[in-house]
């Protein structure tokens, strides 16, 4: 995989995932920024590291596509995003 920019820490600096533990950890950190209640941490940021991992998650998914255990790992984060964005949208 080649190194990818995504998510935004609470300054909005970019921040780059590679493995899958950077991806996994990228969701707890990606919870976190957004359950913050840093003044710092503007809206914008929080949607751009939101679109910014999935993106990256979409292609990390279609790139270990024919990997099935890669495949199955990466299907699991994507559900965790899926239940995380269905939380946000309830408030």
């Amino acid at each position: 995989m080649h190194k990818e920019e995504n998510m935004s820490d609470k300054s909005g600096k970019r921040i780059y995932l590679e493995t899958f533990d950077d991806f996994d950890n990228g969701l707890s950190d990606l919870i976190d920024l957004w359950s913050s209640a840093d003044k710092k941490v503007t809206e914008k940021i929080k949607e751009a590291a939101l679109a910014n991992y999935k993106e990256d998650l979409e292609e990390a998914t279609l790139q270990w596509a024919e990997n099935k255990a890669k495949s199955k790992k990466y299907a699991a984060i994507a559900q965790e995003l899926a239940e995380f964005e269905d939380a946000l949208k309830q408030g």
